[in-house]
């Protein structure tokens, strides 16, 4: 895992990152990395399952033919053939 220093910081952004790191419970070095991994996150980041989920609703799909969805084919998949 990465390490990363961070220079010349502030004391006020660190007395404000202690007490946010208080608030929540965690330390402040926690709480620098829930900060930069909720800034970097993709905001509109596609979740397929719920995508799903919402399409079978929408088109009000019936038990049975959620039972159908859910079965699965048992055999190993092929190697694909381009020729």
């Amino acid at each position: 895992m990465a390490v990363l220093t961070v220079r010349n910081l502030p004391d006020e952004v660190h007395r404000a990152l202690r007490m946010r790191a208080a608030q929540h419970g965690r330390s402040t070095e926690a709480e620098v990395r829930a900060l930069l991994e909720e800034a970097v996150k993709p905001q509109g980041r596609l979740k397929l399952g719920s995508l799903l989920a919402d399409i079978g609703r929408k088109v009000k799909l019936t038990d049975e033919e959620v039972a159908l969805i859910r079965q699965r084919d048992p055999s190993l998949p092929r190697a694909v053939d381009f020729e």
